[in-house]
């Protein structure tokens, strides 16, 4: 791929998503692209390259844009933060809204749907403590297709091994066919809707607890910054944040400390 055409791509991934993709990620773009030319009836990478040079229809921009932010995601992904969630957030959740008995929970860039199932689990299993209380799990993401998943909670032998503990595919699922899918009771407990985080986000509300997880990365350090403060803005001074393991707020943003002890987990600075 020559410097021009990966320019054209990259400026688009930029504008259309915030993703910034390194130089020598070419051969990402030749194997997720590949499919979508496919789809579009187009000779391959050079057929999207030439159709972006045209007038490209929404529907092709928007495959391609789902096509490059599509990334991996996994029941109970890292287990760490889910521990920390049960053991530590959410006792202190509970202590602090004991008067109101509400809070709210936003996944960003929930992928097809394992964070937020897992958070969800998590609250079933701490149902007799949660009795009267009322709670709220958001799931945003930019790509409509694993959204599309998510909401039908249908997930593959492979998908269902990957972290899930078996006592929990047995009570939260049912089988059917070669797929397993997600109990209505838990798929109810969780919100789904589209969303760009380079975009206006305030519409979604407080939220007390985010989690935005192994996202962060891919995007640059100022569209970083942007972001995190505008997250910063719908928490209250006691929320807490998770971030992934290779993700940080150090030199990036002062809206929140991390919280000595706990990697991944921050706070609002009140800065």
């Amino acid at each position: 791929m020559n410097p021009q055409d990966f320019e054209l791509i990259s400026d688009l991934l930029a504008k259309r998503s915030g993703l910034a993709i390194a130089s020598d990620k070419t051969y990402l773009l030749e194997s997720r692209l590949t499919p979508v030319a496919r789809q579009h009836d187009l000779n391959g990478l050079d057929g999207v390259i030439g159709a972006l040079r045209g007038s490209p229809s929404e529907e092709l921009l928007v495959d391609i844009t789902d096509a490059m932010t599509t990334n991996e995601t996994f029941f109970f992904r890292d287990q760490k933060p889910f521990d920390l969630f049960r053991n530590i957030v959410l006792p202190q959740i509970m202590q602090a809204r004991s008067e109101t008995k509400k809070f709210r929970i936003w996944c960003a860039a929930a992928s097809t749907g394992q964070e937020p199932c897992t958070l969800a689990m998590i609250l079933k299993e701490e149902a007799a403590k949660l009795a009267d209380w009322s709670y709220d799990i958001v799931g945003t993401d930019l790509s409509r297709s694993v959204l599309v998943q998510a909401r039908e909670g249908k997930y593959s032998q492979f998908e269902v091994q990957r972290g899930l503990p078996i006592q929990m595919l047995v009570k939260y699922f049912t089988q059917d066919k070669e797929h397993w899918k997600v109990n209505s009771d838990i798929l109810d407990m969780i919100d789904y809707r589209e969303l760009n985080l380079l975009d206006e986000f305030s519409q979604l509300g407080k939220f007390d607890i985010v989690f935005c997880r192994n996202v962060l990365i891919y995007f640059s350090t100022a569209d970083k910054c942007s972001i995190l403060e505008r997250v910063n803005a719908l928490m209250p001074d006691d929320g807490v944040m998770f971030l992934g393991g290779a993700e940080t707020v150090i030199g990036i943003t002062d809206k929140f400390v991390p919280e000595s002890g706990q990697r991944g987990l921050y706070r609002p600075s009140g800065s």
